[in-house]
Order: C-alpha cells, then structure tokens, then sequence
C-alpha cells in the first residue's frame, strides 16, 4: 500500500512539473494574423511628371518588401500604385524624387560653312572667327562663307530636326545625350546630314513624280562640352573643290 501511494504521489509531480512547459511550447502559439499584417501597409498613389511608370517600375523594386507591390496601368503611365510598409514606401518615394526630374534642356548653335578653293572671299563675320583661322591651317580653302545658320533648342536625349541651305537643300539632325556632373557636363551628340536632291516636276500631270535623291555627307557621335564650339565634319562638294563644313556649339540652358 505505501509502495503504490508513493508512485502515485511520484507521477502527480512529474504530471506537474511536465504541463507548464508545454503549455510555453512556441510551436504551439498561434501565428500573427496576415489581417495585422495587412493592416501596416502603407498605400500611396505617385503622380510622375518627367517619367514613365513602366520605365522605372523594376528599379524601384529593389525598394519593396515581401508583402509589397507597385503597379501602373498602361493606360495611365505617369501613375504608380505603391503599398508597402511605411519604411520602404518612404524609400519608394525617394527614389522617385531623386528618379522623376526635369530632363536638360540643350541649345545648339548650328553652322554651315561652304568652303571654296578658286574665290577667296570671306565673310566679314568669319574673318576673325577662331574656328575658321584654324580650318585654314588645316585646309586647302581660301575663301570661307555661311550657308546658312540656325539655333534649335531640343530636350536631352530626344532628336531635332531642321532644314538648312538657301535652297532648302540640307536637312540636319541631332540627338544630345547629357552626362558628367553639374559643374563639368558633356554632350554626347548624335549628328546627321544629308543633302536632298529633288527631281523636276513631270512634264505631265498623268507622269509620276520622281523621289528625291538622298545622299548622306556627315554622319558622327562626338562628346561636346557646354559651351564650346567644334567643327563636326566637312564634305567635299564639286569634285572637291568646294567643302561643306559643319560647326556646332551646344550649352545646357534652364
């Protein structure tokens, strides 16, 4: 009788003793609801002036959480949808200011210099021009004159076009490319020119006009500095005689 007391007594203490440990079992603790979860995200809707969504969707990615989202519908590419924690929604938003900013605008001074070797005539305005005192250290011509002159103002990294000559004859592109810091930017520049050649009208209204003759002179990518003048390139014209020479400047304006 005492023997069999004492187990009883023995196993009541060890029950005892065993309970309030698993009662602390983590494992047996309800996991956090998904609902509190939900209920911490952040949601903001950003209005991009300068950007695409689409365009900087992925970059800002590397911002989001694991229950985090951006989104934009196609329809509406200057909107993003962003929810997230509001740490990384306020990282979010960094981003985009430092992301969404006005793009540089560029101004081009743009000449067309023909170049001749038989008349050494020379405009008043070339005669002390500095680019034109080196082209004739370099060049065969004697006489220098302005075609045709034009200012074309273009956004960073979106192209202008223009027509040049006294006959319309030259059309020109560019396409610029700001890099470098404030203090010391360059411009990468993407320069076309061609000479356009139109056929004479047909001698009836039944004939079919013919297309216009095409012909490249200058095609380049140079880096030019803010504010500094260069010449492009120089194609020869009649034979080689004559050369039509390229000049541009280009400075970043507010």
């Amino acid at each position: 009788m005492k023997k069999t007391m004492t187990a009883l007594l023995t196993l009541a203490f060890v029950l005892a003793a065993v309970t309030p440990v698993l009662a602390e079992d983590p494992a047996a603790a309800p996991a956090p609801s998904q609902n509190t979860e939900a209920k911490n995200l952040r949601k903001e809707i950003v209005k991009l002036k300068y950007v695409r969504a689409q365009d900087i969707q992925q970059l800002l990615y590397a911002y989001v959480g694991r229950e985090g989202h951006i989104q934009f519908n196609p329809n509406m590419p200057s909107i993003l949808s962003v929810s997230d924690t509001p740490e990384n929604v306020e990282k979010i938003l960094a981003a985009v200011r430092e992301i969404d900013v006005k793009p540089a605008d560029v101004l081009y001074t743009v000449q067309l210099v023909l170049g001749t070797e038989a008349d050494a005539t020379t405009d008043a305005d070339l005669l002390n021009d500095p680019v034109v005192k080196e082209l004739r250290k370099l060049l065969r011509y004697k006489g220098y004159t302005v075609l045709d002159s034009t200012l074309i103002r273009v956004i960073n990294r979106e192209s202008a076009e223009v027509v040049l000559g006294p006959k319309a004859e030259f059309e020109f592109a560019l396409k610029p490319d700001v890099a470098g810091d404030a203090k010391a930017p360059v411009i990468k520049t993407e320069v076309r020119l061609r000479q356009i050649t139109r056929r004479a009208a047909p001698a009836s209204e039944t004939m079919k006009a013919m297309d216009p003759v095409v012909v490249t002179l200058i095609e380049s990518a140079l880096n030019v500095k803010s504010g500094d003048r260069t010449v492009v390139g120089v194609s020869k014209l009649d034979g080689g005689d004559k050369g039509l020479i390229l000049i541009i400047s280009a400075k970043i304006v507010e």
